[in-house]
């Protein structure tokens, strides 16, 4: 048995580390193996990485991706036919309670104001299923934050930050680890007039517990 993640990676360092940490600390959790693996722009890829299984070794693939897209319902069952072994896939992470209360503890650590207008900022993705997601995700962190939350997207569907954001909100990354995404986030939202923009949700140990809950719901473990 072994834990594989699968981020979507990086040319940012620190963000791939995000998700080499959440791994770690979701193995030692489980007590099992645990493989960091990407998508794309990083190695090792997720593909190289269930193409290489034992066949006797069942694998546990938990996404570290934050929403329904093209990866998780396309991509990722794809390459995990590529498996010598048994695969077992996983949910993404989110819209989860738990991310709301990282986004949270974000935004006070950002010194938002209690009760300001929040914009969550996300990544996008061309696939309605995803639109679901961030509208879940965003009454998650509004019922968190006790304020109205709006959504918008650096892609793809959905309205852009400077469509979204006001002069005095607050914005809240829907993003997991820094990078392209978190830079062009924190820009495009303080040029709209943003007072604040928190940091990504990162590697938080919330969300490791997370990673642990969506690999023991494939019942394997």
């Amino acid at each position: 048995m072994r834990l594989v993640t699968v981020a979507h990676g990086t040319r940012s360092a620190a963000g791939n580390e995000v998700a080499r940490t959440l791994t770690a600390r979701a193995g030692r959790a489980l007590g099992v193996e645990a493989v960091c693996s990407y998508v794309e722009l990083s190695e090792p890829l997720f593909e190289d990485v269930v193409a290489s299984s034992p066949p006797s070794e069942t694998t546990m693939v938990v996404p570290l991706l934050l929403s329904t897209g093209f990866h998780v319902r396309q991509d990722l069952p794809r390459m995990a036919r590529g498996a010598v072994g048994p695969v077992l896939l996983g949910r993404p992470l989110g819209p989860h309670h738990l991310l709301a209360e990282v986004q949270h503890a974000r935004l006070v650590a950002a010194g938002a104001a209690p009760g300001a207008r929040v914009v969550m900022v996300a990544a996008g993705s061309a696939d309605p299923l995803a639109t679901g997601d961030l509208t879940r995700a965003a009454e998650l962190l509004a019922r968190r934050w006790g304020a109205p939350v709006e959504v918008a997207t650096l892609s793809a569907l959905g309205r852009r930050p400077a469509e979204v954001v006001r002069p005095g909100d607050a914005v809240s990354p829907y993003l997991l680890s820094p990078g392209f995404f978190a830079d062009r986030a924190r820009r495009e939202s303080l040029d709209a007039g943003a007072v604040c923009v928190a940091d990504v949700i990162g590697p938080d140990p919330l969300v490791a517990d997370l990673v642990v809950q969506r690999a023991r719901a494939l019942g394997a473990v």
